[in-house]
């Protein structure tokens, strides 16, 4: 089992490095709105959507997708910042205020369409993340997509080790504190070789320490849904990963975040003073 993850997390990252820096923007947010696409359609299993209704939710987060990368060709240009701002927005609230609580509460949402939005609303945010970041910088997404693989591997192998005390038993059995504390110990590692070689602030690994909190609760997310599902991987599309939204649920609340705040301060001042 571990071998096939190791091997397939090698092919994951030979296949991102590949075009992370040599695909156009147009291109990187078509590939990625593929991506997506395949872990809406396993959204949809999750939250028990007929194969019809999954085929048309697919296609609605398709033409919206589209929408969103050609607008900047048309004369809604001007509006398509405010657009990625209110999923990003949308996104960051969810996680931030509603996620906790859900985690607490363990409600289950019977009202399809509710959870059928929700998803349409976290995966969009989640693409728009991926897009975003790459055009201001590969390495700055590269740089949260490492946080998140770094934490969530080191809190694999911390928490097999030494896993005694569970994080949420009810939720993800495997989980444990001493997999938190792993995780938080390899990411300020390296956050510190990031701002020892690159003179970045030290505040930067507590920005790290936040990616990872938010990267858990991603992750538990998921973990409820598929527990509420009685499922045990959200697809078969990865060995030893399960599918897209295993290997990702990690970057959903993630991406969007750290593109809000970014996006957030230089719209308001653009506001301001434009």
């Amino acid at each position: 089992m571990l071998k096939t993850r190791i091997i397939t997390a090698v092919g994951l990252l030979i296949g991102l490095l590949s075009i992370v820096f040599f695909a156009s923007a147009q291109v990187w947010a078509l590939l990625t709105l593929g991506i997506v696409l395949l872990g809406m359609s396993e959204w949809s299993n999750l939250i028990r959507l007929s194969k019809t209704q999954m085929y048309c939710y697919v296609a609605v987060a398709f033409c919206v997708g589209l929408f969103i990368v050609f607008m900047s060709q048309t004369s809604l240009a001007p509006y398509q910042t405010q657009v990625m701002l209110t999923l990003l927005g949308i996104a960051s609230f969810f996680w931030v205020v509603i996620a906790p609580v859900w985690l607490i509460t363990r409600k289950t949402f019977g009202l399809r369409f509710v959870m059928a939005t929700l998803g349409l609303l976290l995966i969009l945010a989640t693409w728009i993340g991926l897009v975003g970041l790459h055009a201001i910088s590969p390495w700055l997404l590269l740089g949260v997509i490492a946080t998140v693989s770094i934490a969530d591997s080191a809190a694999y192998f911390a928490g097999k080790r030494f896993g005694r005390h569970k994080l949420a038993p009810e939720i993800s059995p495997g989980k444990t504190w001493e997999g938190v504390i792993g995780a938080l110990f390899a990411v300020t590692v390296y956050g510190a070789v990031l701002c020892y070689y690159r003179q970045y602030s030290p505040w930067l690994i507590v920005c790290l320490w936040l990616l990872v909190v938010l990267s858990i609760i991603g992750d538990l997310v998921e973990s409820l849904l598929k527990r509420q599902a009685g499922l045990k991987d959200s697809g078969q599309l990865l060995p030893g990963h399960g599918g897209v939204l295993d290997r990702i649920d990690g970057l959903i609340p993630t991406l969007p975040i750290t593109l809000f705040c970014i996006y957030l301060p230089l719209f308001t001042r653009f506001n301001v003073h434009g």
